[in-house]
């Protein structure tokens, strides 16, 4: 049977056929626009997580800006930028969007993301759960304008959806004034974020011709927002539905078709079991998938300089497909989600990190669980801060903080970088204090001068950590062995370190991560540090703090 048509028939059964046909129709429309084709990921792949306002300079649009600034301090080690939401929005830092096909006049324009597409790959953020409240939509459907009369989820306030996960406090309906009168709409997120209803095809074809043209724009990776909420029955708990999935796997199909080597990455945070589902057999659903335990247990095993829970968890991880391999990252725009180690850590462990995160002025944002109760959701604070602790000398903080990062490289699976940790940057306050909004402790806007003058100032804080980072980044982009698709061995050994190899035979590197305040001899073959150009002798000293990438036996080295 015809894929499409398959699809189709599980998703639609009664007009499976009629909408196969329409999917194939936007195929041929924007299969010979889309000019783009990618080779398989790599070593060399890494990817830059910001906002398209974090750098300002005034005289220019914040993409221009944002270009600039990569291109004259960051933009040899960096192959990919994903670009959180730039269209236009009216809440929630962009995720409540208006217009899906605009730029947003306050960034730029689509100029600006073509010249930003000249020298990197692009992730684009597809917020597919959900519109904003005020867009063309919602106003379609509040007047009883076809299609958009049946685009949202009309809701009987009487029934009961206590079975629904809630991933915030805020209540699940929402009452909208309409030509018909009062209707209460599904709205997972917020008041301002109502959710689309995929049950109507319609829907379904907006999306896709949408993604088609963020693929003919110039986007590689498709980053699909809270993606594990799409399809919603009564009844169920409304997450990670078997739809959902079909819903994805038919837009991997689709974007297949018309783009050679493009990838879907799923944003999923929910428990790791829950989450991984969303490679699907390897070869049909996402092509990457989010690692979201990495940034609390490396997190946890900084503030307890015991590696043992980390080090049996990537112990556990099943390697991934030639197709499919996981997206690292420690920091991004939202917090460092609890989520993910319910079932990995104790929950009094996960509560001691709360109050420990919190002493390094941390914010706390909840979730509502099943019997109505508030339960921590995700810290709020800068990766910086939370491993940095109460140390004072910046290169001690630089030094730690890279130790945590060179976690994030060192992994089998394609880093993501969040701006604000290539750049060393500390709690914002004021943001939090100003906006009342918890996450904004980590999403500063950078004055584009002062930001410069900073990192040109080598014994800064900013300064120390970019170098180190850029240092890692291109040697990392120089071996193999650190391709996606290269194996990993993780070891037992020292609890205070975090050790594994990365490759086999020549090319082979082991990895040591101190992640306490203490010395740490192994015993070793000899070889050569790749981040300092130091030989190493049979015993390896690994100093606080200290991060080493060995090649052993120095003559191949050479």
């Amino acid at each position: 049977m015809d894929a499409i048509l398959e699809k189709t028939q599980y998703l639609f059964p009664k007009e499976a056929a009629e909408v196969a046909e329409r999917i194939r129709s936007l195929i041929k429309k924007w299969k010979l626009r889309i000019r783009y084709s990618y080779p398989a990921l790599d070593q060399r792949d890494s990817v830059l997580i910001t906002y398209g306002d974090s750098i300002l300079d005034g005289k220019i649009p914040p993409l221009a800006a944002l270009n600039r600034f990569l291109e004259e301090v960051a933009g040899d080690c960096i192959s990919a930028i994903h670009l959180l939401p730039m269209f236009p929005y009216t809440s929630d830092d962009g995720f409540s969007v208006v217009n899906f096909r605009e730029v947003d006049p306050a960034l730029g324009d689509w100029e600006d993301i073509k010249q930003l597409r000249e020298r990197y790959d692009l992730m684009f953020d597809c917020v597919v759960n959900h519109a904003s409240g005020k867009s063309r939509y919602i106003e379609g459907y509040k007047k009883g304008e076809k299609p958009y009369d049946q685009f949202f989820i009309r809701c009987d306030p009487t029934l009961d959806y206590s079975m629904v996960t809630r991933p915030r406090t805020l209540p699940l309906l929402t009452g909208f004034e309409t030509a018909r009168g009062i209707e209460y709409l599904w709205t997972t997120f917020s008041a301002d974020q109502v959710d689309f209803d995929f049950r109507n095809p319609d829907v379904l074809l907006e999306i896709l011709d949408i993604l088609l043209m963020y693929a003919e724009r110039g986007a590689r990776f498709f980053r699909f927002d809270a993606a594990c909420y799409l399809w919603k029955e009564l009844g169920t708990n409304c997450i990670n539905l078997p739809q959902t999935h079909e819903i994805i796997k038919l837009i991997r199909l689709v974007m297949d078709e018309c783009v050679t080597g493009m990838n879907i990455i799923t944003e999923t945070n929910v428990p790791h079991e829950e989450n991984i589902t969303y490679f699907g057999n390897g070869h049909d659903e996402a092509g990457l998938v989010y690692q979201f335990p990495l940034p609390p247990l490396v997190l946890y095993s900084f503030l307890k300089h015991d590696t043992s829970n980390l080090t049996q968890w990537l112990q556990n991880l099943e390697p991934t497909t030639s197709d499919t391999a996981f997206f690292n990252y420690l920091a991004s725009h939202d917090g460092i989600g609890l989520r993910p180690v319910e079932n990995i850590l104790p929950a009094e462990e996960v509560a001691w990190m709360v109050d420990k995160a919190k002493e390094r002025g941390a914010r706390v944002n909840y979730r509502t669980t099943a019997d109505g109760s508030p339960s921590p959701y995700e810290l709020n604070i800068t990766y910086l801060d939370a491993v940095a602790g109460d140390e004072t000398s910046a290169e001690r903080i630089a030094r730690k903080f890279l130790a945590s990062q060179c976690v994030l490289l060192s992994l089998a699976g394609i880093p993501g970088i969040y701006i604000h940790s290539l750049l060393g940057a500390r709690n914002d306050y004021r943001a939090v204090e100003e906006s009342g909004i918890n996450r904004r402790i980590n999403r500063s806007k950078l004055e584009y001068k002062q930001l410069l003058k900073e990192l040109e100032d080598t014994d800064s804080l900013r300064g120390q950590i970019l170098t180190g980072y850029r240092n890692m980044l291109r040697v990392r982009c120089t071996q193999e062995s650190f391709s996606p698709r290269s194996p990993q061995h993780v070891m037992s050994c020292d609890p205070r370190l975090i050790a594994l190899k990365r490759g086999e035979g020549d090319h082979m590197i082991c990895v040591y991560i101190n992640v306490s305040a203490e010395t740490v001899v192994l015993d070793a073959l000899p070889g050569v540090d790749l981040l300092s150009g130091r030989s190493v002798g049979k015993s390896i000293r690994i100093g606080p703090y200290e991060y080493m990438w060995i090649r052993e036996n120095k003559e191949e080295f050479v």
